[in-house]
């Protein structure tokens, strides 16, 4: 046997250490965005790591019985020695010119130890997950949530569905083989009511754009714009309808003077609100910028409203030829605004999931897997939002506008506390607020809801998101392009065929509300992102003091915020 075999022996160990410990540190690491959980693997990790010792010892051992045949003065035994008294990844080699003094001192292993292989008595055990991968893991929840509001709204789109189709095949029918008074009052609302509505259609979307960029951009100015310009634009949209002379007409437009007066008053009221408001803008748009896709389930949100509307428009004028045409117009009118509502919360969805993912883990999620999450794991919460969210925020408006009375009828005023008390018991099991817990943890809509007003009451941040008007200014950009729908299309019509001017005015007005606000819905969801997760980690370093020091002024009494009515303390419970 050669001098250079334990060498080279020594060195394809040396290889074969440093190859088995790089290969036992994988880790698994997947999307969060998927829904897929991020897993270290430290269980074979340390199943590898025994299993390299035992293989490292049985070499070493072999090494000890081959220089059992060396002269114990040999140099090379001496450095092949003194190589394993070193517990160091580098192997010391002794200097040459000291081989006598280290020999007596290095211990010779007996021949039968290496025939006595380590034995293991028992598998390391598994690790304890942290709590951020704990975190991560309900981050990554795949379970549907509400899912029997999900079927309800898929068995109310199959019904929808198959009633437009049959009332576009029967205006198609009248216009073919019905009677000469049929084909002619088809052809008369084809003629003078589609071209206005699909207008209106266009229009609309060309108006949800502008204004969510506008609000963007200019957040501060935005905010003045649309309080005040929603007020001019309804009172002239109502001054144009009662000039047509027409009681139908007329009607119309006495509402909408009568909106125009009520937002006129709530202008002025939270003018002092303003200045807050603009500033939690600014700082929840901030992140909009770091994703440049953040847009994309607008646009097709969008263009699927517009292709629904315009079979939705086909059917409402198939709906002239069958029964009770009223009573079917009604529940088409229904069936759009459900679905139109779906529609914006699914961008409301995804968007919270991607903001409340950077604000949680400081991540840039892809919105593409948002947007799918938000159309399949969580539609049910949305289509159940969708249908209560709507009814509990104006039935609390209705309360609060009640409590603002006080009067000398004790009886009367403690029936609207009544009210308001329990409005605000609902409000707790149902809220906007829920979407951002619904889109990051796949919690259901009233669990979401409860936990995230639980978090507002634990940071005394109740009085900051009861005062928010940004939910307001989302409100009213769609009745300023609803107005303008009207403005635009009432006029039209009463120049080509004046009898048709107050149903194409409510129809372009909901159409212009609803597409604008599902653009609305990214400002919106970026707020709702910033208070929610703002009160689960105040400490994150991602927000500024602006909540903060807005706490600060009320807990010290020097908010001058008219404070929004709640319910006294001598009707709640003690």
């Amino acid at each position: 046997m050669g001098a250079s075999d334990p060498v080279v022996e020594r060195e394809t160990q040396k290889k074969e250490e440093e190859g088995g410990g790089g290969g036992g540190g994988e880790e698994e690491v997947k999307d969060v965005e998927k829904g897929e959980v991020v897993v270290e693997e430290k269980v074979v990790d340390s199943n590898s790591n025994v299993n390299i010792n035992n293989i490292n010892d049985e070499q070493r051992g072999f090494s000890a019985s081959m220089m059992q045949t060396l002269n114990p003065t040999n140099p090379l035994r001496i450095v092949i020695n003194g190589g394993r008294r070193v517990t160091a990844p580098r192997i010391a080699t002794p200097p040459p010119s000291q081989p006598s003094r280290q020999a007596p001192r290095i211990p010779t292993p007996p021949p039968s130890q290496p025939s006595r292989p380590r034995s293991i008595s028992t598998s390391p055990p598994a690790p304890t997950p942290t709590p951020q991968q704990a975190s991560r893991t309900t981050l990554n929840s795949k379970k549907y949530t509400n899912k029997i509001s999900l079927f309800l709204f898929v068995l109310h789109m199959i019904l929808a569905i198959g009633l437009v189709g049959f009332l576009v095949f029967k205006g198609i029918q009248g216009l073919i083989l019905a009677s000469e008074s049929i084909k002619r009052k088809e052809k008369r609302v084809l003629k003078y009511l589609l071209p206005q509505v699909e207008a209106a259609s266009l229009l609309s979307i060309s108006l949800s754009f502008s204004w969510q960029k506008a609000v963007r951009v200019w957040p501060k100015f935005m905010v003045h714009f649309i309080l005040w310009s929603s007020f001019f634009l309804s009172l002239s949209a109502g001054i144009l309808l009662i000039c047509f002379q027409k009681p139908a007409t007329d009607g119309v437009g006495v509402c909408f003077i009568a909106f125009a007066i009520g937002n006129g008053l709530y202008a002025c009221w939270v003018s002092q609100r303003i200045g807050f408001c603009c500033k939690v803008l600014i700082m929840s748009l901030q992140p909009v910028s770091k994703f440049s896709d953040l847009n994309q389930p607008t646009y097709w949100m969008l263009g699927t409203g517009f292709l629904w509307m315009s079979f939705w428009i086909l059917a409402v004028i198939g709906a002239l030829n069958f029964y009770f045409p009223p009573l079917i117009i009604i529940a088409l009118v229904l069936s759009l605004a459900w679905t139109t509502e779906v529609m914006r919360n699914v961008v409301n969805l995804t968007v919270c999931r991607v903001i409340s993912l950077y604000y949680i883990l400081g991540m840039q999620s892809r919105t593409q897997f948002c947007f799918q999450r938000a159309l399949t794991q969580n539609l049910g919460s949305a289509c159940l939002g969708s249908l209560f969210v709507p009814t509990i925020e104006a039935l609390r408006i209705v309360a609060r506008g009640l409590n603002l009375l006080e009067g000398e009828d004790e009886f009367m005023f403690s029936c609207a506390h009544c009210c308001l008390r329990i409005m605000e018991s609902i409000f707790r099991c149902g809220n906007g607020w829920a979407y951002v817990q619904i889109a990051a943890y796949g919690k259901g809509f009233v669990q979401a809801s409860q936990d995230t007003w639980a978090l507002f009451e634990r940071q005394e941040m109740e009085p900051i998101v009861d005062s928010d008007i940004t939910s307001s200014i989302c409100f009213l950009t769609g009745v300023c392009s609803g107005c303008i729908c009207v403005i635009v299309t009432a006029a039209w019509t009463a120049k080509v065929h004046q009898p048709f001017t107050a149903t194409i005015s409510l129809l372009t007005f909901i159409i212009g509300y609803l597409m604008t606000r599902i653009a609305m819905a990214l400002p919106q969801a970026c707020v709702s992102c910033y208070y929610v997760c703002y009160a689960e980690n105040p400490d994150n370093r991602l927000f500024d003091s602006t909540i903060k020091d807005r706490l600060s002024l009320m807990k010290a009494g020097r908010d001058v915020v008219v404070p929004t009515p709640r319910v006294p303390h001598r009707f709640r419970e003690t």
